[in-house]
């Protein structure tokens, strides 16, 4: 068995409605800087920590998931 720790996380960061008016806003994590009011743990903290791979994954299938429940998302 190895001895490595999973230590990759997934992060929903919930931001102020003005991203929305930003043109750049799917080009640039920085808006999370900008606009993030606050972490949104209890869409993400289950998942946490996990090995690399699948930290890749669980972005994509959150986004997706948050995507269609109407929420606007940038992934890093």
């Amino acid at each position: 068995p190895s001895t490595r720790r999973h230590h990759h996380h997934v992060y929903v960061v919930e931001l102020d409605a003005r991203a929305w008016n930003e043109p750049r806003f799917r080009k640039a994590n920085r808006f999370v800087q900008r606009y993030g009011l606050r972490l949104l743990p209890a869409l993400y903290e289950v998942y946490n920590p996990m090995p690399y791979e699948a930290a890749r994954e669980m972005e994509v299938e959150l986004a997706i998931a948050l995507r269609e429940a109407g929420y606007g998302v940038w992934q890093a």
